[in-house]
């Protein structure tokens, strides 16, 4: 009997609750289930996550010039090397590398790694005999870089994980009639937490008193910023700005249940999920025009052309008092969700892989 074709997928890092790594467990299991055999090789793996991955030192075993690699182009990493000089034939999946110089004064090291991310890009594009990009902002980059042919491949989250109420702890933590303002994301400088706390400042004393910003994601590897952003809210005299940390899913479903508002306005963006999950619990979202936010949002939502705090926040205090202005932001949220969830996305990825499966 002949043995299974083979599409495995090759990554510097697999995390935990992360969208590239999710992103990554998708593909794998949408693989499987047409057929193929497919793992996913990894350098570093969260603890949690060990029992999904092999290490990246064993790909050489199943490598071949019958095999089809997918490659999550990142950061520099020991994987790099290994596929560039593997027989397999190569596909690059791209989530988008930020640009150094976010990172100046915040954290050296990454801006050593990011830049060198963007720079060994251009030189895999001879190498690769397909790219594809989560957005179409990300297809550009992959296009202007020399890669031919390239694709779309957009990021599927698991609804299913969306449907419940979440934790009852985190729930009853902060379930206090306060009006919740909810960022989601790692906090990093791209994310510009810091244009996030101005707008609550004026949204607390101008709008709302009783109001609280729910700041929802990591901080690890950000301390010096993360410190910065903690003198900021002092310096404000601000109430109630809670930086979570990292969460599990269930405090995360929490956290977007105890929302009002899902408020975004980071200047740079490959895709950003979590405008998708605050659909998928039925959050009004405001979120900043950059990257790949309005593409992600396909015409739903609140799309922001300026940041300006007083402006942003008065906004945020009449989508929350004007029930018609809110029902209106809501149905159009929905209906993107239904067209979302409406995709047969396992085909969509055979149709995107056409070009390297044959």
């Amino acid at each position: 009997m002949a043995s299974r074709r083979a599409v495995h997928q090759l990554m510097a890092a697999l995390s935990y609750g992360d969208a590239v790594s999710n992103h990554a467990l998708w593909i794998r299991d949408s693989l499987r289930r047409a057929g193929y055999e497919s793992d996913i090789f990894v350098e570093h793996v969260h603890p949690r996550m060990t029992s999904h991955v092999r290490p990246f030192w064993q790909y050489p075993r199943v490598s071949s010039p019958e095999t089809v690699c997918l490659f999550h182009f990142s950061i520099g990493s020991a994987v790099e090397p290994l596929i560039y000089s593997a027989p397999d034939r190569l596909a690059i999946v791209y989530h988008n590398i930020t640009p150094a110089e976010w990172f100046l004064g915040f954290r050296p090291h990454l801006v050593g790694l990011t830049y060198h991310g963007r720079r060994q890009l251009g030189a895999f594009a001879a190498r690769t005999a397909l790219a594809l990009g989560v957005s179409e902002f990300n297809r550009r980059e992959l296009e202007a870089a020399g890669y031919r042919p390239t694709g779309v491949l957009p990021i599927v989250p698991d609804w299913r994980v969306y449907e419940g109420a979440g934790s009852p702890v985190t729930r009853a933590l902060y379930d206090d009639g306060r009006t919740n303002l909810v960022f989601v994301g790692r906090i990093s400088p791209n994310k510009r937490i810091e244009d996030l706390i101005r707008v609550f400042a004026c949204y607390q004393r101008y709008v709302d008193r009783h109001s609280r910003l729910l700041l929802v994601g990591d901080v690890r590897g950000y301390e010096k910023y993360y410190d910065r952003l903690k003198e900021m809210v002092q310096a404000l005299r601000l109430e109630e700005v809670v930086f979570t940390g990292h969460v599990d899913d269930a405090d995360l479903v929490a956290y977007y249940r105890l929302g009002h508002v899902f408020l975004c306005l980071s200047e740079h963006e490959g895709f950003c999920v979590p405008v998708l999950e605050a659909m998928a619990v039925g959050l009004p979202i405001v979120a900043y025009d950059a990257g790949a936010v309005a593409e992600t949002l396909r015409g739903a939502g609140v799309l922001l052309k300026d940041k300006d705090p007083e402006v942003v926040a008065e906004l945020v205090g009449t989508i929350l008092k004007d029930r018609e202005l809110r029902t209106s932001i809501l149905e159009g949220q929905a209906r993107v969700l239904r067209e979302l969830q409406s995709v047969d996305f396992d085909a969509l990825l055979l149709e995107r892989l056409r070009p390297v499966l044959g």
